[in-house]
Formats: C-alpha cells, sequence, structure tokens
C-alpha cells in the first residue's frame, strides 16, 4: 500500500523522500524518481510532510515513537500523516507525543487495498487538526479519489474499524448464502449475477463477485491480514463496551478459514471454509 501511494505522489510530480527496510521496496520507487533514506530519521529530516504506511500498532509505535521515530525527527510544524489501520489507542498515544513535539498529526487511515492505490481510488478517512488536513489533503487526493474528514481527534480510527467491521461480516454473510444457493441447486454463476443485481449489490460485492466467478482467490488482503482488522475491531469494541456477537463469530470463521489452509488466500476464501463445512466440493462448482 505505501509503495502505491507513494507512486502515485510521484506520478503527480511531488517530490518524495522514501525509506522502507525492505531495499528492494526503496530501489523501486528509486528508479521511479524517490530519493531515497536509509532511516526514518533521515527520510524525517527537513519534510513539510511526514506520511506512514505500516501493519499494526507495534510498527507504528517503533516508528513514530521510537528514538530515531517520525516524532524524534521530523521538524517542528511539519505534519505528520499515519494511513495505517492502527487502534484509536495507539493512536493517541502518539496524538500526545506529537503535540508535545509541535508536530500536527493526521489519522488518515484509506479504504481499499493496494489495486485500488495503484489506481489513485482509495478513500481516505481524516481526522486531526483541521488546518494540516486543508495542507496536505491535495496529496492525499493524488491517491484517494475520494476523501471524508470525520472531526479532530481519533474519529478516522473508529471509522476505519466500522467500515472494516461491515466489509468482513459481509464476506461471512455473502459465504453463508453462496453455500445455501449451492446446496439449493442454484447455478453458480447465476446466483453471483443475481446477487450482484440485488438490493445488496454494493460496489464491494460486485467486485468480489466478479472474482468469485473465476474462483480467484488471489489476495488482495489475506485472511491472516485480516485476522489482525478482526482483533482491532473486537479490541475498540471491549474498550467502548460495546457487544460484536456476529463479529465475533467472523472471526472464528476466518480461523477456521486459515485452518482449512487458506490463510494466505484473499479473505473472501472463508466461502471455501463454508463449502468444506456444508460438504460442497470447492474445486469446482
Amino acid at each position: 500500500m505505501g509503495s502505491a501511494m507513494a507512486g502515485r505522489l510521484l506520478a503527480a510530480g511531488h517530490p518524495v523522500t522514501v525509506f522502507d527496510p525492505d531495499a528492494a521496496r526503496r530501489a523501486a520507487l528509486v528508479e521511479r524518481g524517490a530519493g531515497e533514506a536509509r532511516s526514518v530519521a533521515a527520510c524525517c529530516a527537513g519534510a513539510a510532510v511526514v506520511m506512514s504506511s505500516v501493519f499494526d500498532d507495534a510498527v507504528l509505535r517503533e516508528v513514530a515513537l521510537g528514538p530515531h521515530g517520525v516524532l524524534a525527527s521530523a521538524p517542528r510544524g511539519s505534519v505528520y500523516v499515519d494511513l495505517s489501520t492502527v487502534s484509536p489507542g495507539a493512536s493517541a498515544e502518539v496524538a500526545r507525543a506529537a503535540e508535545a513535539r509541535g508536530v500536527d498529526y493526521l489519522r488518515v487511515p484509506v479504504s481499499g487495498n493496494p489495486v485500488a492505490a495503484r489506481a489513485g481510488e482509495l478513500t481516505a478517512l481524516a481526522s486531526g487538526p483541521a488546518d494540516a488536513w486543508a495542507r496536505v489533503r491535495p496529496l492525499i487526493a493524488t491517491f484517494a479519489s475520494r476523501q471524508v474528514y470525520l472531526g479532530p481527534g481519533d474519529e478516522a480510527r473508529y471509522m476505519k474499524l466500522a467500515v472494516n467491521l461491515l466489509v468482513l461480516n459481509t464476506a461471512a454473510l455473502l459465504a453463508e448464502a453462496l453455500a445455501l444457493g449451492r446446496k439449493g441447486g442454484l447455478g453458480w454463476e447465476v446466483m453471483l449475477d443475481a446477487l450482484a443485481q440485488s438490493a445488496v449489490g454494493s460496489p464491494w460485492l460486485k467486485i468480489k463477485t466478479d472474482f468469485l466467478k473465476r474462483r480467484d482467490f488471489t489476495p488482495t488482503i489475506t485472511v491472516r491480514e485480516q485476522m489482525k482488522d478482526l482483533g482491532l475491531i473486537l479490541g475498540a469494541a471491549q474498550a467502548a463496551q460495546v457487544p460484536l456477537a456476529l463479529t465475533a463469530r467472523t472471526r472464528e470463521l476466518m480461523q477456521a478459514t486459515i485452518g482449512d489452509g487458506y490463510g494466505d488466500e484473499d479473505f473472501i476464501a472463508v466461502v471455501k471454509h463454508l463449502e468444506r463445512a456444508s460438504g460442497l466440493p470447492t474445486d469446482r462448482v
């Protein structure tokens, strides 16, 4: 995701300096015109805007709060934009440290996948200081065709978890619906077409039905990666005392999908878990 977003910034003509622990990823962007940094600190030195895209809370804390991290290295008055899906709690820690350092901190988790990032079609969910958001919004627009500003604090973190909650539970519901339909004798492609054209035919469902027609489970986001997001959702719900019984069941289904050997496939492979559990073949329809 980070490489795809940096590529869009470069294509739009913005000067970009990149750091990634993986030298090959850095080199791929340097070939496209990026400057190369060999550390987080070097990447932040003198920057007006710093962006990070990381996997989880632990990496965010290391990158943002470490002794040679973003907030120890970025100039006062700069803007730090984190584009990751992380917990509101970890994000709040970064917010406190950023305020103490005189750095404006924007939470801008993005909704989509690397394919959408490369096409500039992500949705950016933003919160933090409004004036800082006005400064960086044109940069965000290079990779996110839709942007929603949600408030001055960690509202964007909760919004991203709410979006992912709907996506993940919809995947589980779709798997159940397809297993029931196959058992009832419905043709695979006809059933998928009917769902896509029905009242529940969201843009997300239409994209997934196109892949399912081909039985293509090439990952955009894997089952294992989505387990991290399910943990974030349920952790935030526990802290806020919100019961999420359906989401807890979806986590069990995703874990069972990993147990079936599909953990590194796209998370819609939960369809194959429900097929196996229903006595249906997964190698043909």
